[in-house]
C-alpha cells in the first residue's frame, strides 16, 4: 500500500503537470480549431444561462482559493491569522461557492445528458469530464465535515505541506497523506486527474479565458460602418483640403 501512496502523491502529480502543460501546448500547435469550449446556446438555452453563471462563479472561486490555501506559506498568513482561522474561513466560503458549483454544474450536466439535441451533438469527452467534475465537486463538499472536526488546521497544514514540497520538487512523505480521511486523499487524486485530462478535453479554453486579460490594455478597434443607401467610399475619411 505504501508503493500506491507513494505513485499517487509522489510521482502522479508531476506526471499530470508534464502532461498538462505539454499537451496544451501540441494541441494549440496540431489542432487550434479544436481550441473551443463548444457552446450548445444555439440549440437550447434553457438552463445554460443559470447553470453556467453559477458554476463558473463557484469554480472560478474555488480555484484560486485553493491556489491562495495550498501555496501561501504559513510563515505569511500566521502573522495575522491563525491556522484554524483560515481554515475556518475556507470551509465557509468554499462551501458555499461549491455548493453554487454544484448546483450550476448539475444544471450543465442534466442538459447535457436528457436534452436529446444536445446529447448528439455531445462528444464522449464533453460528459466524461462533467462527470468527473461533478464527482470531484461533490467529494470536495463531503470534506467540509471533516475539516469542522479537525478544526484547529492541522489537516490543512499536512495538505498545504504536500502542495508547497511538490512545488519546489522537495521530498514528500507519502505516509503522512495516508492517515488523512479518505475524502481528502480522493479529492487530491481527482484534482490532478482533471489537470492530466485538461489537454484532452474542451477544458483547454480555460487557457483563453485567461488570455482575455490581454484585451483590457490593447487599443481600442476603429470600426466604420457603411449607412445604407449611400454611395461608396461616402464614410471614409475626408482627405486634408478636400472641398466638402
Amino acid at each position: 500500500m505504501s508503493g500506491v501512496y507513494g505513485f499517487l502523491f509522489q510521482v502522479y502529480p508531476y506526471v499530470c503537470f508534464t502532461v498538462f502543460v505539454m499537451g496544451s501546448l501540441i494541441r494549440f500547435d496540431q489542432n487550434q480549431y479544436s481550441w473551443k469550449s463548444d457552446s450548445s446556446q444555439l440549440l437550447r438555452a434553457g438552463l445554460l444561462r443559470w447553470g453556467s453563471n453559477l458554476f463558473h462563479f463557484g469554480i472560478l472561486f474555488l480555484f484560486f482559493g485553493h491556489m491562495v490555501g495550498l501555496f501561501t506559506p504559513h510563515s505569511v498568513y500566521g502573522v495575522f491569522m491563525s491556522a484554524a482561522t483560515k481554515q475556518t474561513m475556507a470551509v465557509v466560503a468554499g462551501g458555499i461557492a461549491g455548493a453554487f458549483c454544484f448546483v450550476g454544474l448539475s444544471m450543465l450536466l442534466y442538459r447535457r445528458v436528457f436534452d436529446p439535441r444536445i446529447r448528439l451533438t455531445s462528444h464522449r469527452t464533453d460528459i466524461a469530464v462533467l462527470v468527473i467534475l461533478w464527482v470531484q465537486l461533490g467529494v470536495g463538499l463531503i470534506t467540509l465535515p471533516f475539516s469542522w472536526q479537525h478544526a484547529d488546521g492541522s489537516v490543512m497544514l499536512i495538505l498545504a505541506d504536500w502542495a508547497q514540497r511538490i512545488v519546489t520538487l522537495r521530498p514528500v512523505d507519502a505516509t503522512l497523506l495516508s492517515t488523512l480521511p479518505w475524502p481528502y486523499l480522493v479529492h487530491i487524486v481527482f484534482g490532478m486527474t482533471i489537470f492530466l485530462l485538461f489537454p484532452f478535453s474542451r477544458l483547454v479554453h480555460v487557457w483563453s479565458g485567461f488570455a482575455t486579460v490581454s484585451f483590457l490594455f490593447r487599443p481600442h478597434q476603429v470600426v466604420r460602418s457603411r449607412r445604407l443607401n449611400l454611395p461608396p467610399g461616402h464614410n471614409e475619411p475626408r482627405q486634408p483640403g478636400a472641398s466638402v
